[in-house]
C-alpha cells in the first residue's frame, strides 16, 4: 500500500515545469513516514525510441536529476520500496534484484503522458478490467 500510495502521490504532482528530480522527494517523505525505504539503485525512465532512455527519475530525496516535465513527455514512475535497508544486491542469473538484507520489497509502476493538464496514466486499469 505505502508503495503504491507514494506512486500516486507523485503521479499527482507532475505537471509541465515540474522538476523531475522533486518526484523523489514526494516518494521519500511518503515511504520514510511509513517507516520504509526508498530503493536508490533503480529509477522511472523516459519512453521513447530506445529502452529506458532520458530522462532518468530517481525515486529518493536529493537526486541531481536535470529535467524538467514538458508537454509530450512520456516516462515512468516505479518506485521500489524496502521494508529494511534501501541497498540491494543480484544474483548469479544477472537479473533477479533482492534487497541486500533479505528483507521483502515492493513496487509499482505507471506509465505516463504529459499533457497541458498534467499526467495521464497511460497503464491505469481501465472500467472493464478484472479484478
Amino acid at each position: 500500500k505505502a508503495s503504491h500510495d507514494s506512486l500516486m502521490k507523485a503521479i499527482d504532482a507532475c505537471k509541465p515545469g515540474f522538476f523531475y528530480r522533486d518526484v523523489g522527494g514526494i516518494i521519500t517523505s511518503h515511504i520514510n513516514g511509513c517507516g520504509f525505504a526508498v530503493d536508490k539503485t533503480y529509477c522511472g525512465h523516459g519512453v521513447g525510441e530506445y529502452f529506458h532512455c532520458a530522462p532518468n527519475i530517481p525515486h529518493y530525496a536529493g537526486n541531481k536529476a536535470k529535467f524538467v516535465m514538458k508537454v509530450g513527455h512520456c516516462f515512468t514512475i516505479e518506485p521500489m520500496i524496502n521494508t529494511g535497508t534501501w541497498k540491494d544486491v543480484h544474483w548469479a542469473d544477472g537479473w533477479t534484484a533482492v534487497t541486500k538484507d533479505g528483507k521483502p520489497s515492493a513496487q509499482f509502476e505507471h506509465q505516463l503522458l504529459m499533457h497541458e493538464s498534467g499526467a495521464e496514466i497511460l497503464t491505469a486499469r481501465l472500467p472493464t478490467s478484472p479484478p
